[in-house]
């Protein structure tokens, strides 16, 4: 049986239409579909990974970005350890919007909560509208995690997941998380070996509700 060392409760947060789902699908299956359906309400994902000889087991959560979802979504933030918060490097008014995801982030997600920024598509230079330098900027004044990336071309988006993951191992190993609580953002596993690195999608793996 697979098992873990960790089990951390992840979303993905950010306006509709920067390719939060196509991140995902890049992360989970390693392909990119040009055309995608809109995220509504939720989506749900998981995944093994290996982090400084750990086992990490993602709970990953894609949260719709139009608005008349966001009461819905909010419930999902609840005690997340790790969030990607992403925008479009291609479409200004995306950028713009981060503060007002980063303020529900904090207000609904872990207060220790891992964010990790992350520009998707810089593989468009051409119609690039954020520069790096301003995302560097942002996550700089917010204590952020910064990585620009392409769900596309499949650049960074394993480092994202992994850079989070490794920040709430940290978290983890300086008692920031008293798991003696029984935190509900990570659960502590067993680590049993001969794993592959991954767990199935959604439908193979353990209903999230029955952990969250």
């Amino acid at each position: 049986m697979v098992s873990y060392n960790y089990l951390f409760k992840t979303i993905i947060v950010g306006d509709s239409g920067v390719g939060k789902s196509c991140f995902l699908l890049q992360f989970i299956d390693k392909r990119f579909e040009q055309t995608h359906d809109v995220t509504v309400g939720i989506g749900f994902e998981a995944r093994m990974i290996t982090i400084n000889n750990k086992l990490i087991k993602l709970y990953i959560w894609d949260t719709a970005g139009q608005e008349r979802f966001r009461s819905v979504t909010r419930s999902f933030y609840r005690e997340a350890v790790a969030a990607l918060l992403v925008y479009d490097t291609t479409r200004k008014e995306t950028f713009k919007q981060l503060a007002l995801w980063l303020k529900e982030l904090r207000e609904h997600a872990d207060s220790d909560v891992t964010i990790v920024l992350v520009g998707n598509k810089c593989d468009l230079n051409g119609k690039r509208e954020v520069s790096t330098e301003e995302g560097e900027q942002f996550a700089k004044e917010n204590g952020l995690i910064f990585l620009e990336a392409s769900a596309e071309m499949g650049l960074n988006v394993k480092e994202a997941f992994e850079e989070a993951a490794k920040s709430v191992c940290k978290k983890v190993e300086d008692g920031v998380f008293d798991l003696n609580n029984e935190h509900r953002g990570i659960k502590v596993g067993r680590y049993s070996g001969n794993v592959d690195g991954r767990s199935g999608s959604s439908s193979k793996a353990k209903c999230p509700f029955c952990f969250f």
